[in-house]
């Protein structure tokens, strides 16, 4: 892409005094690894490419399904019963043709997350289960990785940076995951379709400011209340 193009593609971020254009050039030399393309995972794939991230990894094994459309909003009827990372990258694809894409069809696990999280600089955890958390969560800290938190249920959420600049992690917080396997998840209780959006978004917001290495608050997990309208920041 020729340089006036990718000003003018950016410009609105270029004309930010604190990005400018070696924020962007950060911006596009940047390796993110998402982790899930679902509900929160698209609206993190959707930002990040439009950001013009270079090097954008999804992670995912799960086939679009007709219930996931009233919240994961890259993928569209034409992909139901097909892969989620293809339907990812059709995404990509047709938003900026110019991001590196990497569709790892797999589910990540004990074997496969250090090889798969070592290919990136920041890690952005879209999944939807305490498992995958938690193992991020680990290797992120084993290989010295931020990681961006996020997770969502009904009308509410959750948004934290971990592990970044010698802050906390997730076991910090919560030092185990629950084993309770009947704890409520969207399965059973749903979730709001916009709500995957707003904390998607500013999930996404946390790893651009990671990548143009903008003041952030951590140490502090962000809890986001869609029915009541209420956010609250709590430190630990």
């Amino acid at each position: 892409m020729k340089n006036e193009d990718i000003f003018s593609r950016y410009s609105r971020q270029i004309f930010i005094e604190e990005i400018g254009l070696e924020g962007q050039r950060k911006i596009m030399n940047a390796k993110v690894l998402v982790i899930g393309a679902g509900g929160l995972g698209s609206p993190i794939i959707q930002y990040l490419a439009a950001a013009g991230v270079g090097t954008l990894g999804v992670v995912d094994f799960d086939e679009v399904e007709l219930h996931n459309l009233n919240r994961q909003i890259i993928h569209n009827e034409h992909f139901v019963g097909r892969s989620k990372v293809k339907s990812a990258e059709e995404f990509v694809k047709n938003l900026n043709h110019q991001v590196n894409f990497i569709g790892i069809e797999n589910k990540i696990n004990d074997s496969n997350a250090e090889e798969m999280i070592s290919q990136f600089d920041i890690i952005v955890d879209g999944s939807d289960n305490f498992k995958t958390r938690y193992l991020v969560n680990d290797i992120c800290v084993k290989l010295r990785k931020p990681l961006v938190y996020g997770s969502i249920l009904g009308f509410s959420g959750q948004v934290a940076i971990f592990n970044y600049k010698g802050s906390k992690d997730l076991r910090d917080i919560f030092p185990e995951p629950p084993f309770d396997e009947n704890l409520p998840d969207c399965d059973s209780l749903g979730v709001l379709g916009a709500l995957p959006g707003i904390v998607g978004s500013m999930m996404s917001n946390l790893a651009l400011k990671i990548i143009t290495d903008l003041p952030l608050n951590l140490n502090q997990i962000t809890l986001i209340d869609t029915l009541n309208w209420r956010f609250e920041t709590i430190d630990f």
